[in-house]
């Protein structure tokens, strides 16, 4: 009995339940298929940071997997193209997945299990629940964050699993790409690496050795990377911790060191987390829709030459430009920052709030579908926010989260201001 499991945003061999539902197999095929992000509002590919982390990630579950004498065969493509074949190479009997959310990544299973001659099980994702845990059921969301708080919040999260100690061994006469030669290293700035291990280690530095999460609540705005955030989302986002781990270490933490509003409010941005999770599967397409699920429109348009100007941190607010250069050499922009350059984009400049998402997604290390455009659909207003999107006065901003203007320094957010239009003398007509 020969096996596949489809590896996706779950890059851990500890609490990986998908992975030890397959590990009875005679043989057993570990897959990942690599696909480049699709083009959308006018950007293809993936950032050098987001990228870097990524094959990181990949690097370091083919070194786990090899110590149990596994391998990972990591492709380029569509899984709807590989699976298939590879499954009737080997005489597959199954293949299984986790689940995930997405428009796109929902179509991509559905394409896959339309090729296949056998079975496509879908397991478990990076949750804190499954879904008959939830009262309303997964398709049955409330349509803002409070309901579902109030619904879930007394449910206990499941527990993690174990990291299985042994596995099926793969199938005979295959050959495993290398992966390609990361060149980029990470930055002084955000200096964090991809892997189930580096994860674990930033828990329990963070956690349990500088006892940071004391002092969350108070520094979680910060917008600095590493220094008072917990930073924790770059592992969640691939799959490298899993929501489930975060949540039992605060709880083995509160248990051993007490809890106060900081603890707290860490398994809060969790729950924040699950929501977006759930609403994206329930959302479906509407969450690339301009006007989101509920086709709520608001005034907007698309000026390239500010949305450049945006991208690349050259507007005329200082703050803006210091996060968005941040985003662009690290990878990484703190929560608070996100709210801000959301907002200058959206209300200051008028631009859409899908091509933002689009640059963030392109960009982020810790990219994540559900988390990233339904932040986006609740700042612009067509989400989940009941008061119908949030504006951030810059300069307010900036008196709260960088008085001194030291971030602004830090990373040249100071330009040359520019004019908000420009009128190109050959654009007149000729009069005779």
């Amino acid at each position: 009995m020969s096996e596949i499991y489809w590896f996706q945003h779950d890059l851990r061999l500890q609490d990986n339940p998908g992975l030890l539902e397959h590990a009875n197999a005679d043989t057993l095929l570990l897959v990942y298929v690599w696909s480049e992000s699709r083009p959308w509002c006018n950007l293809t590919g993936m950032g050098a940071q987001r990228r870097r982390f990524l094959l990181e990630s990949l690097s370091a579950l083919r070194d786990d997997l090899r110590e149990l004498g596994q391998d990972l065969m990591v492709l380029s493509g569509v899984a709807q193209v590989h699976l298939p074949a590879l499954a009737d190479r080997i005489g597959a009997t199954r293949v299984g997945t986790s689940l995930s959310p997405g428009y796109y990544e929902r179509q991509a299973r559905e394409q896959v299990a339309r090729a296949l001659s056998v079975p496509l099980d879908l397991h478990l994702g990076n949750t804190l629940f499954k879904s008959s845990q939830l009262p309303f059921g997964s398709r049955q969301m409330p349509a803002q964050f409070t309901p579902f708080k109030q619904a879930v919040e007394e449910i206990a999260p499941l527990e993690p699993v174990a990291a299985p100690t042994v596995l099926p061994p793969p199938p005979v006469g295959l050959q495993y790409p290398e992966l390609a030669s990361g060149d980029i290293k990470p930055p002084l700035a955000f200096p964090v690496r991809g892997g189930a291990a580096a994860g674990q280690q930033r828990i329990q530095r963070w956690m349990f050795e500088e006892e940071s999460i004391l002092q969350y609540k108070q520094t979680r705005n910060g917008l600095d990377g590493l220094d008072g955030s917990s930073s924790l989302s770059p592992w969640l986002a691939v799959g490298c911790l899993s929501a489930r781990e975060v949540a039992a270490a605060v709880q083995l933490f509160e248990q051993d060191k007490g809890s106060n509003e900081s603890t707290g409010w860490v398994l809060f941005e969790l729950l924040w987390r699950e929501f977006f999770h759930w609403r994206a599967l329930d959302d479906d397409i509407g969450l690339f829709r301009v006007g989101g699920s509920v086709g709520k429109l608001r005034r907007c348009t698309f000026e390239p030459r500010n949305f450049a100007r945006w991208c690349q941190g050259d507007t005329n607010f200082p703050l803006v430009n210091a996060l968005m250069r941040q985003l662009l050499e690290t990878g990484w922009m703190s929560n608070r920052g996100r709210q801000i350059a959301a907002s200058c984009l959206v209300n200051d400049l008028g631009i859409e709030w899908r091509y933002g998402a689009a640059f963030f997604e392109k960009h982020l290390l810790d990219y994540d579908v559900a988390s990233n455009y339904g932040n986006w659909q609740y700042l612009a207003g067509v989400g989940a926010d009941p008061r119908g999107g949030r504006y951030f006065n810059l300069e307010k901003q900036t008196r709260l989260y960088d008085p001194q203007q030291e971030f602004i320094s830090k990373w040249g957010g100071v330009r040359p201001p520019q004019p908000d239009h420009v009128v190109d003398a050959a654009d007149w007509p000729i009069v005779s």
